[in-house]
């Protein structure tokens, strides 16, 4: 059965048997959250969170992607009218922090793309599904930008310093890396979906059928790589990770080669961001983190950089951003220290709370 919470038809919601079934349908935006998306989402789970008869919820996309993310092109239009998007952020975090704590079984099935908002509207929650087609990204430098929607509670503690990687470059993932580094709870085969699906609506507890169908893919990114990873990665600045990313590549080694060409490309006000964030993010629980992170995002949002890399990528794409900043020497750590600090928009606005 269908049940309408909002969402303008980009989202649908169904009742089936044990279980709230949640559809990601924008398959041509690759199901990309908008603020009616969200808000809609947060009345379903609400709803479904005081339905004695609901005994779990299922997150499903339509078509290549579970989630790419938040719909950021409708940002940089807002932005550009004068009209920066404070709200679908907030509400967006609102909703990240609520999964975070939900009292059900909340299983998101991370089939395909998953990137920045939709690891939020699924790494928070109990059951994280991969299968053999997930490509998983935070890939916000690349836009000037950071990785956000509660990225702050996970990637510091993903092993092998693979969240302050993924963080800096931008760089996607398997399923294999997401299952074994604690992005995913569970991996399985796509073929054997239905089966676990059906579960869900019969029982209403992902345990059994996840006892039948779940695989255990290993690493795809090697132990070598992993191991050079963590030693560039774990420095104690941007700059530390990339004079041992710099003397790796000097020796010859592809990986460095290529990882320090990367993040060079990215914004440079963003890559020192992200780190802070990490590194500042590490003993803080969900809640403090979408407090850290909504802070952030109000001066992002403002800010040269996020206009100018959606821009680049996905308005002209000529995949030439001018970063307000050149490079990372000229990004001192006064100019960081200001993305943590409140704004007046900040002091003005209450808390938003799902």
């Amino acid at each position: 059965m269908q049940v309408d919470f909002g969402g303008g038809g980009e989202i649908a919601f169904f009742r089936e048997g044990r279980a709230g079934i949640i559809r990601l349908a924008r398959p041509k935006a690759l199901n990309a959250l908008n603020e009616p998306m969200v808000e809609a989402m947060a009345k379903a789970l609400q709803a479904w969170e005081d339905d004695a008869s609901v005994s779990c919820i299922l997150v499903e996309g339509d078509g290549r992607a579970f989630c790419s993310g938040g719909d950021i092109v409708a940002a940089w239009h807002a932005g550009k009218a004068g009209h920066p998007a404070y709200e679908f952020f907030e509400k967006e975090y609102a909703l990240n922090a609520y999964i975070g704590r939900y009292s059900k079984p909340y299983v998101a099935f991370m089939d395909g793309i998953v990137m920045g908002g939709g690891a939020g509207i699924s790494v928070h929650g109990s059951h994280r599904i991969v299968t053999e087609n997930t490509v998983f990204a935070m890939p916000e430098t690349a836009i000037g930008f950071y990785p956000d929607a509660g990225a702050g509670a996970y990637l510091p503690s993903m092993p092998y310093a693979m969240g302050a990687y993924l963080a800096l470059t931008g760089n996607s993932i398997k399923w294999g890396d997401c299952l074994q580094s604690g992005i995913a709870t569970h991996a399985i085969a796509l073929e054997d979906y239905d089966v676990l699906r059906q579960a869900l609506i019969e029982e209403g507890n992902p345990r059994p059928a996840l006892e039948e169908v779940a695989v255990e893919p290993d690493y795809e990114t090697d132990i070598q790589t992993r191991t050079l990873m963590a030693e560039c990665f774990s420095g104690a600045s941007v700059e530390d990770c990339l004079q041992r990313l710099q003397t790796k590549a000097g020796e010859g080694n592809e990986f460095a080669i290529q990882t320090l060409t990367t993040i060079l490309a990215r914004s440079p006000i963003s890559v020192k961001v992200a780190f802070r964030h990490i590194v500042q993010c590490q003993r803080l629980g969900l809640d403090n983190v979408m407090a850290v992170e909504n802070r952030i995002t109000r001066h992002m949002i403002e800010s040269h950089d996020f206009y100018e890399g959606i821009r680049a990528l996905l308005i002209d794409k000529d995949k030439k951003p001018q970063w307000q900043l050149q490079t990372l020497e000229e990004v001192d750590e006064t100019l960081v220290d200001v993305y943590f600090q409140a704004n007046e928009q900040e002091e003005n606005i209450k808390e938003v709370r799902v």
